[in-house]
């Protein structure tokens, strides 16, 4: 069981950024040679529009029908401050390209501009029914008016429109938050993190998920300071027998409240009594059936108990409900590893690695069924990337060395044989020369030298 217990009492109310223009990471300024739109994204990463615009201009000449420059254009026109002017050229035309860019103009140059820039989306989607970007994009608008049932009826055409943009269902998820379908929420947040989400998508599903399965929403007032007061015994000064003492108290007065008998299980869970804490948990999840961090605990005390299938159906039930619990994704990745599912496998860590980049377990795991799958660049890369973070990482230097020793030992040609080689002595190397009696280092590079 995992001994730091993670609870929320206060959750912030999420909020969409402002539309967002640019769909393209910006490309590294380090890089040796730039294309004119890469060039572009640098200079609109510097606020510079001034300097992206000629070369925007130029490419939109070119590309007319690609709405990722069109954003661009957009952007680069408010950041050079001449957003009125291109404002009074756009409103010339009626077509959906123009009625699109001064919608995303509008959003951005003025927080009250929701009403015009709304009109602008609709318009576009009007004349080009078929493009979803224009709904999304109206659906978004509507959104952040505030105007939740028709936001939410765009959104819908535009996800099933074109599906394969992930994060085009975190607005979805949380228009049907706020129409008051819960579970639709969920599933439209799971789709979002299990296609590739970035770093910023990851917060958002977060704090939406936390909006959606607060344990405290409904929580009397009158309580929550005996209940912050039993959260600090057990999560700040490890004192479970006291924590119980607390929750009990409070018990007596809410004997309905899924929280306490969750807090209440992992006491017990603490205090090694299996029975009491199983008893305390099923009853949480009785009373709130659709909070799968309860679901978590659970499978978490089951596998510490040896009750694998029990652990996997409760890792199961907590993914359906709450789809950005990481924990619950490694579990359920180790799982389809050990059956040889190597598929099912490499999605749930993927979607680990995605929730938690800095995780040496979910980059790890993920090495290692790109490594049986005999995909060396992919597991070469996901190793890495935790040495990115950690540099002195042995034991990723050690994997590094024994997985490219493997790829020399399956190498065809002679140059890849020589290539790996170099990788696999480089790493086994560094690791001998801290720990010059590793076993498993010294035996891999025999291997190389053998051969």
């Amino acid at each position: 069981m995992n001994r730091c217990v993670k609870v929320r009492l206060l959750v912030s109310a999420l909020s969409l950024a402002p539309l967002s223009f640019t769909a393209c990471r910006t490309v590294s300024s380090t890089s040796a040679v730039l294309t004119p739109r890469e060039e572009a994204q640098v200079f609109l990463a510097r606020g510079d529009g001034a300097r992206a615009l000629p070369l925007l201009t130029e490419l939109q000449a070119k590309e007319p029908k690609d709405l990722g420059l069109a954003r661009m254009v957009a952007e680069a026109h408010v950041k050079a401050s001449n957003a009125d002017a291109f404002l009074a050229t756009l409103a010339k035309k009626d077509t959906a390209l123009s009625h699109y860019q001064q919608g995303l103009v509008r959003f951005a140059k003025a927080a009250d501009a929701s009403a015009p820039a709304i009109a602008n989306f609709r318009r576009a989607a009007e004349l080009e029914p078929g493009e979803p970007e224009f709904k999304y994009r109206l659906g978004v608008a509507l959104l952040e008016s505030e105007q939740y049932e028709p936001a939410r009826v765009e959104l819908e055409a535009a996800v099933k429109q074109s599906a394969d943009h992930a994060s085009w269902f975190l607005p979805l998820a949380k228009v049907r938050y706020r129409t008051g379908d819960n579970r639709g929420a969920t599933d439209a947040i799971r789709s979002a993190v299990m296609g590739n989400p970035s770093p910023a998508d990851v917060k958002t599903a977060r704090a939406l998920m936390d909006q959606i399965a607060d344990p405290f929403a409904g929580f009397p007032r009158s309580a929550r300071g005996q209940l912050e007061q039993a959260i600090q015994w057990l999560e700040v000064a490890d004192v479970p027998q006291q924590a119980i003492v607390q929750l009990e108290e409070v018990l007596r007065d809410h004997p309905d409240e899924a929280v306490i008998h969750a807090l209440l299980g992992l006491s017990w869970a603490r205090l090694d009594d299996a029975g009491r804490a199983v008893e305390e948990l099923k009853r949480a999840i009785e009373l709130a059936p659709e909070d799968g961090k309860n679901h978590l605990y659970l499978a978490e005390l089951y596998e510490a108990r040896q009750r694998t299938k029990n652990a996997e159906e409760h890792y199961l039930k907590a993914l359906e409900r709450n789809p950005v619990l990481d924990q619950a994704w490694l579990k359920v990745g180790d799982v389809a590893l050990e059956r040889q599912d190597y598929v099912a496998a490499r999605k749930n860590f993927e979607v680990a690695a995605h929730l938690v980049p800095e995780s040496p377990a979910a980059r790890g795991k993920l090495a290692l069924v790109h490594q049986l799958d005999g995909n060396w660049p992919a597991a070469d890369r996901e190793l890495h990337a935790v040495l990115e973070r950690d540099p002195e990482n042995l034991e990723f230097m050690l994997r590094l060395g024994v997985l490219h020793t493997e790829r020399f030992t399956k190498a065809k040609s002679a140059h890849e044989r020589d290539e790996a080689s170099a990788e696999a002595s480089k790493w086994l190397t560094k690791v001998l020369e801290t720990q010059p009696e590793n076993a498993i280092a010294s035996r891999a590079l025999e291997r190389l030298k053998a051969r």
